[in-house]
């Protein structure tokens, strides 16, 4: 099986644990009501907290969200509630499986934060935007150049409101097809303890390669930060940003397309 086949498979069996899945109107109501007066509730699940609050609220609450799922997942096992699935895809240590678990929740969350519709509106699967969505995330997370731009600029799917007053120039597969890709690739080559921990070296050393809770917090922090970094990015998005973030993925899609 090859690095992209088994990324998938193993972000289509992860997805399937119970705590991955962030229920977006519970998540936002839990987050924001208390900044919020009852009546603004309703515009907060239609349009998403990027039409009420202020950039710096954002950017406390989506910070305040890192910090208690990195803890969490510092001092948590879910080792229990694994899927048979992912057993029989892998040779992948199942603290790596309850890493990526908890960085997928995590990314599901500063999604919200940051205006992106519900993943799951399907409820029973993910769809294949929701995928891709979803690959951008790990794909920001782990350093991947261009999957930022593509999760902002709407080539895959990004809050509606966002894009109202930006011309949507046609974002084709021959784009972030490569950048996906790349992203899966990365991804495949971290689903084991040595190459999440010489991933991560470069965020952040490591000793010993062990990974503990306090590996957990020595990475999934700063990949939690990226992401965040990159989202906060679609807070008063513009046609300058945008024009930006595609130029960003066509030089991007080139360099892949060439190596």
């Amino acid at each position: 099986m090859g690095k992209q086949e088994l990324a998938m498979q193993v972000l289509q069996q992860v997805v399937k644990l119970p705590m991955v899945k962030v229920d977006r109107e519970k998540f936002l109501v839990d987050k924001f009501s208390k900044e919020l007066d009852r009546k603004d509730i309703a515009t907060l699940l239609e349009k998403g907290p990027t039409s009420l609050l202020t950039k710096e609220n954002l950017d406390r609450v989506a910070k305040t969200c890192i910090k208690d799922n990195v803890l969490r997942a510092s001092g948590t096992s879910i080792l229990a509630g694994l899927p048979g699935g992912i057993a029989m895809a892998i040779t992948i240590p199942t603290d790596v499986v309850q890493f990526y678990a908890f960085s997928l929740k995590l990314a599901q969350e500063l999604g919200y934060i940051y205006g992106f519709d519900d993943l799951w509106e399907s409820r029973d699967e993910l769809s294949e935007d929701a995928q891709n969505t979803l690959l951008l995330y790990l794909g920001v997370m782990l350093g991947v150049n261009g999957a930022g731009a593509l999760l902002r600029s709407g080539g895959v799917t990004v809050a509606k409101h966002v894009m109202k007053t930006i011309p949507q120039k046609a974002l084709t597969k021959t784009l972030w097809y490569p950048i996906l890709e790349k992203v899966l690739k990365i991804f495949g080559v971290s689903l084991t303890k040595g190459g999440l921990a010489k991933g991560m070296g470069k965020v952040i050393p490591i000793l010993g390669g062990v990974l503990s809770g306090g590996l957990t917090f020595a990475t999934m922090k700063p990949m939690g930060e990226r992401l965040q970094k990159e989202l906060s990015k679609l807070v008063n998005y513009n046609e300058g940003q945008y024009q930006i973030d595609i130029d960003t993925i066509r030089k991007e899609a080139e360099i892949i397309e060439g190596e």
